[in-house]
């Protein structure tokens, strides 16, 4: 019997069981492995930020049509969210992660083999259902495997660097591609493929990927995501719901029109000045909630929505001068008080909602941020059929402004 317990395990048929050391390092590789497929993934969502002019100058569009094709990204997200944003849990995490890059990757192909106007609407609408699958998914993963791989450990780091991928990495998106676009050349053709291929690699290191998720052996019937709130904390949670919509508006001018008031209004035709400003922005953002990630719920709102407020009305300031230094510290401070303002909607959604329902009212609240990002934006290109650009900012501000300053009450109490 002594014996036989010190067989090797091809003899005795037995899977010998893993160190802890060594199950905490092949999870920590898979926790950076997923943080970096989810920032390049992220990070293809915005590349055609600063290409935007390029296909107005080529096809001769409107500022409208951009913040169409710009709006089917939205689209896309909000009816992957609530389509396919939870299959995880029964799915695992793994296959979802891998699948909504592959998705995104299909979306390049599209932008790539069919440039035309339509087809730049339909690959930003799939890219949308990648995005929609990705970031709860990848989240949670994170959230995971930093777990598995610092076993008692706060998860300060997991949100860290899910904060930066997610945010961040829709700041790389226009960087890399204005880069390339300015100084490489083929404009239209390049930064795709740079971003095929960084996902390309991606998607094989997350092969060798842990799952984490508990995948039940009997496949659940499928039903759509739900959206379920405590009726007497709706009030709260619509206040939180309108900020987001506020927050995802701000994101949503500085990916869409704003190329368009840098090259229009400012002068400024730089792709790589135009990617950087959206880096500026989205970074900032990042920056935030980092920064904030020990302040309380109430804190975090009301620095944001304050200086997402104060950004808005340089961004509008800028417009008008016009001034493009004005316009990249507007966009900091509005894009800093984004990422607060938005992580405090989230942490309110999370402090009022039971465990049992809370991923289905942070569905809720994503839906709203995610209207946010394609109504306000579309409604702007409208306005531009009839009114110059920088009086289309000065209405959007004011009805963002309206929108936050009676919800902010209600946030901060």
């Amino acid at each position: 019997m002594t014996v036989t317990t010190h067989l090797p395990a091809r003899l005795t048929g037995t899977r010998p069981q893993p160190r802890p050391e060594t199950r905490s390092r092949r999870h920590n590789a898979a926790f950076w492995i997923v943080g970096y497929t989810f920032a390049v993934t992220m990070a293809f969502s915005a590349l055609p930020t600063p290409l935007y002019v390029l296909y107005q100058a080529r096809d001769g569009f409107s500022t409208f049509l951009v913040t169409v094709i710009f709006a089917a990204y939205a689209v896309g997200v909000v009816a992957s969210l609530f389509l396919a944003g939870h299959l995880s849990d029964w799915a695992g995490r793994r296959r979802m992660v891998l699948l909504a890059v592959l998705v995104n990757m299909c979306s390049g192909v599209l932008f790539l083999l069919w440039p035309a106007t339509a087809g730049l609407i339909v690959a930003r609408l799939v890219s949308g259902v990648s995005v929609g699958m990705l970031t709860a998914t990848a989240t949670a993963y994170l959230s995971e495997l930093h777990a598995a791989a610092r076993p008692g450990a706060g998860r300060g780091r997991s949100e860290i660097v899910a904060t930066a991928a997610n945010l961040g990495g829709i700041g790389l998106g226009p960087l890399l591609s204005g880069l390339l676009a300015q100084y490489l050349g083929h404009a239209l053709v390049l930064p795709y493929l740079v971003s095929e291929a960084l996902m390309l690699i991606g998607a094989i290191a997350l092969v060798v990927a842990p799952e984490t998720a508990a995948v039940p052996a009997r496949r659940p019937a499928y039903r759509p995501q739900r959206v379920t709130v405590p009726a007497a904390q709706r009030p709260l949670f619509l206040a939180a719901v309108t900020a987001a919509g506020v927050v995802f508006a701000l994101f949503g001018v500085f990916t869409s029109v704003a190329p368009s008031l840098l090259a229009g209004v400012l002068h400024n035709d730089s792709h790589a000045v135009a990617g950087a400003v959206a880096f500026a922005v989205f970074g900032a953002g990042a920056a935030a909630q980092v920064v904030l990630s020990r302040a309380g719920r109430r804190t975090q709102a009301g620095l944001g929505l304050a200086a997402l407020v104060a950004g808005l009305a340089m961004v509008t300031a800028a417009a008008w001068l016009p001034s493009f230094w004005l316009l990249l510290a507007g966009g900091i401070v509005a894009g800093a008080g984004a990422g607060a303002a938005f992580r405090g909607t989230v942490a309110t959604v999370i402090s009022i909602t039971p465990p049992q329902v809370r991923g289905e009212g942070l569905a809720g609240l994503f839906l709203g941020a995610y209207v946010g990002l394609a109504i306000p934006v579309v409604g702007l290109g409208v306005a531009t059929l009839w009114v110059s650009l920088p009086v289309a900012v000065l209405g959007l501000a004011i009805v963002l402004t309206t929108a936050v300053l009676p919800v902010a009450r209600r946030l901060l109490t």
